[in-house]
């Protein structure tokens, strides 16, 4: 009959990822003729526990280039947004998110512009695409079992033939003359 025993460690008790399509608004000192750009850039974010879901707050900064007065002068409008997500983390069996864990957050799709709209009133609309992964890293335990026969040693043999011996001890003692 063999024995167990409990190993207490850190392990990944919960995972999962979302996708993220969002729409939003910037206002412009003047009235566009044309998109000529738009770029993403400094991408941050932090997860934490939230009663029984994981939240992620985070920030990330859009860049916008158009160009107005009939395409003869261009500008790049920026804005920094601010967003805060919540995750149904689906938990391993026997897993329990009350007790000490750590949230690790991964961006798997950076935030992109997907789609820019000139709209009346001195506005943009833009679509931006994320996708965020989440882990759950928490105490589990694991049982081994154990065996208590020791295994046998195996005989390791020497490569030196009985050949080898004899022409080793094959010594002439007159070799320096």
């Amino acid at each position: 009959m063999a024995l167990y025993k409990e190993i207490v460690t850190k392990a990944v008790i919960g995972k999962g990822k979302k996708y993220f399509k969002n729409n939003y608004k910037i206002t412009t000192s003047d009235q566009p003729t044309t998109i000529l750009g738009c770029w993403v850039i400094n991408h941050k974010f932090k997860g934490y526990k939230s009663g029984d879901k994981i939240g992620v707050d985070g920030s990330f900064d859009v860049n916008i280039w158009y160009s107005y007065e009939n395409d003869s002068k261009t500008t790049v409008v920026n804005q920094k947004i601010e967003y805060n997500d919540l995750f149904n983390v689906k938990l391993k069996e026997n897993a329990d998110l009350s007790s000490e864990t750590d949230i690790i957050v991964r961006t798997l799709s950076q935030p992109t512009c997907m789609g820019v709209n000139i709209l009346d009133n001195k506005q943009i609309s833009f679509d931006i695409e994320k996708e965020l992964g989440v882990e759950i890293v928490g105490e589990t335990k694991v049982k081994i079992a154990i065996e208590e026969d020791e295994e046998p040693w195996e005989e390791i043999d020497d490569d030196v033939t009985d050949e080898d011996l004899e022409e080793i001890n094959k010594i002439d003692e007159d070799y320096i003359k």
